[in-house]
């Protein structure tokens, strides 16, 4: 097996032995990862240099491309073949790791072993898959390649922390991951799976008044940012809150004055006055509760 890792998800990074390769520039690391995120296809020289300097090319473009690559070529010491085609340039790695290539195959394994209801296996491999991200990628080259890809590794990379979230509460580990989730809310403030699950391991961990603040956060967020109420998900997570005091004693009788203690603390009563509380995410859950008035 080789001995040259490769490295995107952080700064674009050049490792053999143990030992970082040094690459001068953000032109350079432009270079690499252009080539790498290629998978071995010809990036033709137009893309290299809308990817370099997006739409403000030098005059002597062709010319500072070939410096480049052959720049990158003497920093890896020949061990992979970058080759000219006639249009640009191909990248072969041979059998040296690619940290991308290896979260892909990790997230991918691991959403497979959840779906096959292997929630413990599932989740060890979403998290050797986050373990491989250093910080936001491709944080060391050109601001129009980062552009174009950024946006769907970061997608890659929040779908797979959703994914773990969601398997974790399954397994009950709901206050270990209270720090992790308040976090990528702060990072993702306008996803709402990350609130609904951050409402639901706080109130899963005994902490419902922090529970529901934080749903009220999400609200107040959708409402200000997106002119948006909570969708099906976050709903969900509330309604789960509210109403968990009544379904863990199912048998026993629910007062109309709780009933309306819980409009109250949902902020329902004046949208149900004027004829809005009858939304299909509310209804059902009191529906439930007066069928027990």
């Amino acid at each position: 097996m080789s001995d040259l890792e490769f490295r995107v998800l952080g700064p674009v990074e050049v490792w053999r032995d143990g030992r970082r390769v040094l690459l001068p520039g953000s032109k350079i690391t432009t270079v690499l990862a252009a080539l790498l995120l290629a998978r071995g296809k010809v990036v033709p020289h137009g893309e290299l240099s809308a990817l370099l300097w997006g739409w403000d090319p030098p005059a002597t473009v062709d010319a500072q491309i070939y410096t480049y690559v052959s720049r990158l070529r003497k920093r890896l010491d020949f061990q992979v073949k970058i080759v000219r085609e006639h249009a640009g340039y191909t990248l072969d790695i041979g059998d040296a790791a690619v940290d991308l290539f290896d979260f892909e195959e990790l997230a991918a394994r691991g959403a497979e072993r959840l779906a096959d209801g292997h929630r413990a296996a599932g989740v060890d491999d979403l998290r050797q898959a986050l373990s491989l991200w250093r910080g936001p990628a491709l944080s060391n080259v050109a601001e129009p390649l980062s552009e174009r890809h950024l946006p769907w590794l970061d997608e890659a990379y929040a779908l797979t922390c959703e994914r773990k979230a969601d398997a974790e509460l399954d397994l009950g580990a709901s206050l270990e991951i209270i720090p992790e989730l308040t976090e990528l809310v702060a990072r993702y403030p306008l996803r709402e799976r990350f609130r609904a699950q951050l409402v639901l391991a706080l109130h899963r961990a005994g902490r419902r008044s922090e529970a529901l603040v934080a749903y009220d956060r999400a609200r107040r967020t959708l409402a200000d940012q997106l002119g948006v109420n909570p969708g099906e998900t976050l709903t969900h997570a509330y309604q789960e809150v509210l109403l968990s005091d009544v379904f863990d004693e199912p048998s026993s009788l629910v007062t109309a004055e709780q009933v309306l203690d819980m409009l109250v603390e949902a902020r329902l009563v004046e949208e149900v006055a004027v004829g809005r509380g009858a939304s299909q995410f509310r209804m059902p859950g009191l529906l439930h509760l007066l069928k027990h008035v």
